[in-house]
């Protein structure tokens, strides 16, 4: 028998741990008070609900009755979903990077009461394989060194933290992207952006599409990058783009109903593993061509969405046939037929963050491509999250599933890529009930309202959001939303805390693109003039409309309403639509919300527009 604490969890992982005889927690500060009474190591493993090797360990050792045994008896286990709680597990992926350069999930991790790392690794199987040991080889040597050499774990786990210590406390202090020693914020210069697109170039696989070798990804913001340099008129990086995305659809990377697969395990895109990420897909739709779009989009309304419009975080790679656990088997049927099966299970956490990221995709390729679909469930995934997340404009729930809402506190990866995704609704449907959301959120996230959990904290081994290679950073999105309202507003000290938060992101991103593509895009922006495109009208079908569209470009905002709406926006604040409203059927290119005389056909707006874009 287990006391197994999880039971009651919110999380989708740590309920698929409920019936493991380890004696888990959750992670938080109980824990590692238990861990100093009895004076002995703390094991994390972080994974999340949709992860293939995840499950592989779980029935390998975590099913394991002997391993449960030695686990209760000689350390305190804790689960961790890094979905519900991606500070934590930014925060241990730091740490483990001191012990290993093949990173991912699941995560082992081996801590000190006081909640610092002394070891750590990823899969431990049941049985040695070449030059990796067993997970019961693993607990042993960790519990040897525990006992016969403690001076030795304590002093390497606190050189681990001091060095983790150090480099948030530099990243809180230095002046993002200063030189010299000091300054205001320097952002890369355009031309050094645009040159990033050379070194991808010489990455691209020329075989195959895509970039580097196996695994591959898709790399949803890696694309979005070029797909700003194609809109500031880089052919090169829309070649490459090009090139990429079609691989991306024709390969076995996108599943028959439209979905793509979290990465290839081959070179050539074939053998995908099979889950299924909202982020990747939302953020695929932002680059995306219409069909490849809409295949996107079907997948989300189809299978990923809750009937109150939000959408769950993934599909699962493993499917139940014939009583048996099995990876891939589902998705490798014809679609016909597999309705006589039944389907992976769903990830069924609502994250605010990943919602966010779809709701900006699909009103991006909705207005792209003119599908009205596509912006009605981004409306209604909105809803759902301001109904279900918010207070009074604030994020106040990370995630929930059908079981509650979990404690765990919102992050910047919440605010930002929330923010971003509302305003970019905003901007499409005139709606200023979604831009008035944004800027609260955007408020709040300028002003760094977000707690440190209380072990990081007093671990000191908080490291704040990390760059990724497949999610848009919160960050990030937190720049671009504060850019778009100052463009707005003409509050410009907006536009000097976009600055300030992706300089130094994109200025490693001109050696290191990967993991910082989405820093270089909104560096691309800001680097260019602000530059507003109004389109005002009753008539949905005004053909200004798609011209302005046609204008989206690295530092361009468009907004799309009627007059009714173009007063709201007014009357909230928002002093670019001051005065809009008056002429029905107008259009407007400013600098700097410094505006041209009203356009009033297609035809006239093309025209400011190519003149404007010389």
């Amino acid at each position: 028998m287990t006391d197994n604490r999880l039971g009651t969890a919110i999380s989708p992982y740590l309920l698929q741990h409920a019936d493991n005889p380890v004696d888990w927690r959750e992670w938080g500060p109980e824990a590692f008070a238990e861990a100093r009474e009895r004076d002995v190591p703390v094991l994390v493993s972080v994974g999340y609900a949709t992860c293939h090797w995840c499950h592989v360990m779980a029935r390998e050792s975590f099913s394991d009755p002997g391993i449960g045994e030695l686990l209760r008896q000689d350390f305190v286990a804790v689960k961790v979903d890094r979905e519900e709680r991606p500070d934590v597990d930014a925060s241990l992926m730091a740490s483990a990077s001191a012990f290993t350069d093949q990173l991912g999930w699941p995560l082992t991790t081996f801590l000190t009461p006081e909640g610092h790392v002394f070891f750590a690794g990823t899969y431990f199987p049941p049985s040695p394989v070449g030059q990796v040991p067993a997970f019961r080889q693993i607990l042993a040597a960790v519990l040897d060194a525990w006992t016969d050499r403690r001076h030795e774990v304590d002093a390497n786990a606190s050189a681990i933290a001091a060095a983790i210590r150090q480099g948030a406390e530099a990243d809180r202090t230095a002046p993002r992207g200063a030189v010299g020693g000091g300054g205001a914020p320097r952002l890369p210069a355009v031309g050094e952006i645009r040159a990033v697109v050379d070194q991808l170039a010489r990455a691209e696989d020329t075989t195959y599409g895509g970039f580097g070798g196996a695994p591959k990804f898709p790399s949803a913001p890696l694309l979005e990058f070029l797909s700003d340099v194609a809109a500031d008129g880089g052919e090169q990086a829309s070649a490459l783009l090009d090139r990429s995305l079609h691989a991306i659809r024709t390969t076995e990377l996108t599943d028959a109903d439209g979905g793509v697969f979290r990465y290839a395990t081959r070179r050539d895109w074939s053998v995908p593993h099979y889950e299924r990420m909202l982020y990747d897909n939302a953020g695929l739709l932002a680059v995306a061509g219409a069909e490849q779009a809409r295949g996107i989009a079907d997948f989300l309304r189809d299978t990923l969405r809750r009937p109150d419009g939000a959408f769950v975080a993934a599909q699962d790679s493993e499917s139940t046939i014939d009583g048996r656990r099995v990876e891939g088997a589902w998705y490798r049927l014809p679609l016909d037929e597999r309705g006589r099966l039944d389907p992976p299970p769903l990830d069924d956490q609502v994250l605010t963050g990943w919602n966010g990221l779809a709701i900006r995709g699909l009103a991006i390729a909705g207005a792209r491509h003119g599908d009205d679909e596509m912006i009605a469930l981004a409306r209604g995934a909105a809803d759902a999250i301001v109904a279900g997340h918010l207070t009074d404009g604030h994020v106040a729930v990370r995630s929930s599933t059908p079981r509650g809402t979990s404690t765990a506190a919102p992050t910047i990866e919440d605010v930002g890529l929330l923010a971003e995704g509302f305003l970019e609704l905003a901007l499409v449907t005139g709606s200023v009930h979604y831009a008035e959301v944004a800027r609260s959120l955007v408020a709040d996230g300028v002003a760094g309202r977000f707690d440190a959990d209380p072990v990081l904290a007093a671990a000191g081994t908080a490291t704040g959001e990390q760059p990724q290679t497949a999610v848009r950073s919160g960050t990030v999105a937190l720049a671009a939303a504060a850019a778009t309202l100052a463009a707005l507003t003409g509050d410009q000290s907006l536009r000097a805390a976009a600055a300030s938060l992706v300089a130094d992101r994109a200025v490693t991103g001109t050696g290191r693109p990967l993991g910082h593509a989405d820093a270089l895009g909104v560096a691309l922006a800001l680097g260019r003039p602000s530059r507003e495109v109004v389109v005002v009208t009753s008539d949905p079908d005004d053909p200004m409309r798609s011209a302005a569209l046609a204008a989206r470009r690295p530092g361009t905002t468009i907004a799309l309403m009627n007059p009714t709406q173009a007063r709201a926006w007014a009357a909230a604040g928002f002093e670019l639509l001051a005065g809009r409203a008056d002429d029905d059927g107008a259009a407007y290119v400013c600098h700097d919300r410094v505006c041209a005389l009203p356009a009033h056909s297609a035809d006239a707006l093309s025209a400011q527009l190519s003149d404007a874009s010389r």
